[in-house]
């Protein structure tokens, strides 16, 4: 597949402008490397070197500071949660370095890394005030359309297009994943995922932390595949899995620590209504779900139309996750439940308490009941809804009242 531009490119260099160290994190194969690589060939000249390799990891791990200091310039260090001992080192040259230049520090060095380190206080806490940390996901729709990634601005304006054909819904999600299989056909996809699994619950996992029952993640991981878009009950994924709820727990962590799975937190404020506090769980790629599942996509949405609407909730949740990974602005992804059973997909939350709301129907019309959920928040938030919309497969804008509309999902990439 060609180069695609990155619509977190933008960000990545901003931080450089103004922090030490900016740590770009995300699924191993999501185009990290190239993406900094490719920066490194213009934007940010730097040296770059790789974790990946056996010598370089090696002589990082055994003099981690001296391993640093002898770079002069700016540089590169992919895969760098492989040598966690790196991190102290880095605080110490970057406080050196901000001495000898009077405080001022900027874009020394850019890490990468397959695994979220800041849920590792150990590792995360050395670099607090020195260093900013973005996340790179797979490929979007709008990335592979070549579209803005503005739809969070436009969805918080109300400003919306109708639909325009190709390419068709089924196209984006064949798309909009991991660039190394984007658009192959499903048995490359299928012999892809199996490596990529193998990767990551052998390697990664092992360099993370010590597993006793390795051999129970690649079902605990189904088991939550099977239970994406719904509300996450611990007790039960751990029976399921056959594992005690402790243990379950922690693997459930690894496996986000990973980037194979997040959870949704509910949308909550003190409104004098009961609301459902339990997070919602889903899988970073849509894709590997359904490879996970064995789901043929092609014909999903007519053999099976009910799993169908919970594939395409998982995709709009991860449509989501990525457009905001590279929103200037930073937002919260959340969801909304009430005790009755009024409920919204997503919600999407700015730092000063304003919020747009999201409802996926996989049908190609909605009608008044669709509303419901999105009505009941509005209600419970007040001035701070601003606008609330049902993604659907039909082709027209319309207005359900004030700040209320049905919009063609095709809007999240064009």
């Amino acid at each position: 597949m060609k180069y695609v531009t990155r619509h977190s490119r933008g960000r990545v260099l901003n931080a450089l402008k103004t922090s030490p160290v900016v740590f770009l994190n995300g699924p191993r194969q999501a185009g990290k490397s190239t993406l900094v690589q490719n920066l490194s060939e213009k934007e940010f000249p730097a040296e770059y070197v790789t974790f990946d390799s056996a010598t370089q990891m090696a002589a990082a791990a055994s003099a981690p500071e001296t391993y640093l200091r002898q770079r002069k310039g700016a540089l590169i260090i992919d895969e760098v949660q492989l040598v966690p001992e790196i991190f102290r080192a880095l605080k110490a040259v970057v406080d050196d370095l901000r001495r000898e230049k009077g405080g001022k520090l900027k874009g020394r060095f850019l890490l990468t890394g397959s695994a979220n380190i800041m849920a590792l206080p150990k590792l995360s806490d050395p670099l607090v005030g020195r260093m900013s940390v973005l996340t790179l996901y797979p490929l979007s729709g709008a990335e592979i359309t070549s579209g803005k990634g503005d739809f969070i601005g436009r969805l918080f304006a109300q400003e919306f297009t109708a639909g325009k054909g190709k390419p068709a819904l089924l196209d984006v999600m064949r798309g909009a994943t991991y660039p190394e299989i984007s658009g192959a056909k499903p048995l490359e996809q299928t012999t892809w995922f199996d490596g990529y699994l193998t990767t990551i619950l052998q390697r990664d996992v092992r360099a993370l932390a010590e597993i006793e029952k390795l051999g129970a993640l690649p079902n605990l991981l189904r088991i939550l595949a099977a239970r994406a878009g719904g509300l996450v009950n611990d007790a039960a994924i751990a029976r399921d899995a056959g594992l005690n709820p402790m243990t379950a727990r922690n693997y459930k962590t690894l496996l986000k620590m990973l980037f194979l799975t997040f959870d949704l937190a509910p949308w909550y404020r003190n409104v004098g209504k009961r609301l459902v506090k339990s997070p919602k769980g889903y899988l970073v790629d849509t894709l590997l779900l359904c490879h996970l599942l064995k789901y043929d996509l092609a014909g999903l949405e007519d053999n099976r139309p009910e799993v169908f609407g919970h594939v395409l909730e998982n995709f709009v949740a991860t449509e989501l996750l990525k457009l905001l990974a590279s929103h200037e602005q930073k937002a919260e992804l959340l969801h909304f439940r009430t005790g009755d059973n009024k409920e919204v997909d997503f919600v999407i939350e700015n730092p000063d308490g304003s919020l747009a709301a999201i409802e996926v129907k996989k049908r190609d019309s909605v009608n008044g009941d669709d509303f419901k959920g999105l009505r009941e928040l509005q209600s419970l938030s007040g001035r701070d809804f601003k606008c609330g919309v049902v993604l659907y497969r039909g082709k027209d804008v319309v207005p359900f009242g004030e700040g209320l509309w049905a919009v063609p999902v095709g809007n999240l990439w064009r």
